[in-house]
């Protein structure tokens, strides 16, 4: 099996990043974005997507946090895309339902090849709410639209019950990164590409 990794560097006038991660890993992070919360976050998705990652991250957050978080995203999702390869041998689908003391959030993911993202149920005002003092609500939104459009995945995410704003932004990335593990999971039975066309 040839190795599903891959390193990127991006740099614009609003950001700096680098970024490698390794989707056969054991879920080892090292994440430095300058935006604690979302080093909180990414750091659940790698524990929970079983993907070693590392990110090295700068940005005029004097201005906004959003620069340097979507652009992360950004790369994340370009990161997944070139570490997947031809997607041969891969499960293609994953479902997952995963709880945070009064949070639920369902997320499902396919390696389709077709960026869509479907994204419902945050609670009314969510988006306004500063989590840690710095991060915004709706940044949610925006990393899951970065990493489903540069990924080429299908990402659906359902809010499906939550009160505090902290829980409900760690599940939400907790669930896509279930869902993500057993889409990208290597399936024994699976033989070339998981799709009638031939081609993800």
């Amino acid at each position: 099996m040839s190795s599903r990794t891959a390193s990127i560097r991006r740099e614009t006038s609003e950001s700096s990043i680098e970024l490698s991660l390794d989707l056969d890993g054991t879920g080892r992070s090292s994440i430095h974005t300058t935006v604690p919360f979302y080093d909180h976050l990414l750091t659940a998705f790698a524990k929970h997507s079983l993907t070693d990652l590392t990110v090295r991250a700068k940005g005029d957050i004097e201005i906004d946090v959003h620069h340097t978080v979507e652009d992360v995203g950004i790369v994340l999702g370009l990161a997944i895309k070139d570490a997947l390869g031809d997607k041969a041998g891969i499960s293609r689908y994953g479902d997952a339902t995963v709880p945070l003391d009064e949070a639920l959030v369902q997320a499902v993911v396919d390696i389709s090849g077709r960026p869509y993202l479907v994204h419902t149920g945050e609670p009314a005002g969510f988006e306004h709410h500063l989590i840690g003092g710095h991060f915004t609500g709706s940044m949610v939104r925006h990393v899951f639209e970065a990493i489903a459009f540069n990924a080429a995945l299908t990402v659906h995410v359902r809010v499906l019950n939550g009160r505090d704003p902290h829980h409900i932004a760690e599940t939400e990335f907790k669930a896509f990164a279930r869902a993500f593990r057993q889409a990208k999971a290597l399936d024994p039975f699976v033989e070339g590409i998981p799709s009638t066309k031939g081609a993800l």
